[in-house]
């Protein structure tokens, strides 16, 4: 019984989270291509949307960690790019930087939720084939963020960094 009682509470937060990077998505966006202050991109996004359902709090942290932490996101992904980074679409972009910045920084979510909720995103805003490119680069940044939750996932050891030589 008590499982029953937590599912309902974890769907929630599942359904809340998913609804926040939604609307995340498409602050970054409107951050990127506006370069509108993301104090005000926020405060908008209260007022013009029903964020009654909607996680705030991660809302709040992807909205205003995600562009202060574009350095370090850019170094875990840039490398696995086949293309320039200005050469990326700009739902692309915001997308990488999304996925990244829960990979690296948001322990609580799940490597392969990060992945998944990205990729779900990259369907509805992105390019017909985009989510395949998102998916790529970020199982690679999955493995140097995440390696013990992937290994342990996919029933391996990680490779100690010194062993690899």
């Amino acid at each position: 019984m008590a499982n029953r009682q937590q599912s309902p509470s974890h769907n929630q937060l599942a359904a809340g989270r998913r609804k926040a990077r939604h609307y995340a998505m498409q602050a970054l966006y409107q951050w990127h291509m506006a370069g509108q202050a993301l104090s005000v991109i926020e405060a908008e996004f209260q007022a013009d949307y029903d964020m009654s359902n909607v996680d705030k709090e991660f809302f709040h942290d992807l909205v205003h960690s995600i562009p202060a932490q574009l350095t370090d996101l850019h170094g875990l992904f840039e490398k696995h790019l086949d293309r320039k980074l200005s050469d990326l679409d700009p739902i692309e972009l915001c997308l990488l930087r999304m996925g990244s910045y829960e990979l690296l920084r948001r322990i609580d979510v799940p490597y392969k939720v990060a992945i998944n909720e990205t990729i779900n995103l990259g369907k509805r805003f992105g390019a017909t084939d985009g989510y395949r490119y998102l998916n790529g680069i970020l199982d690679k940044v999955a493995m140097e963020c995440r390696a013990v939750e992937v290994a342990a996932e996919r029933g391996k050891s990680p490779k100690p960094a010194s062993d690899a030589e």
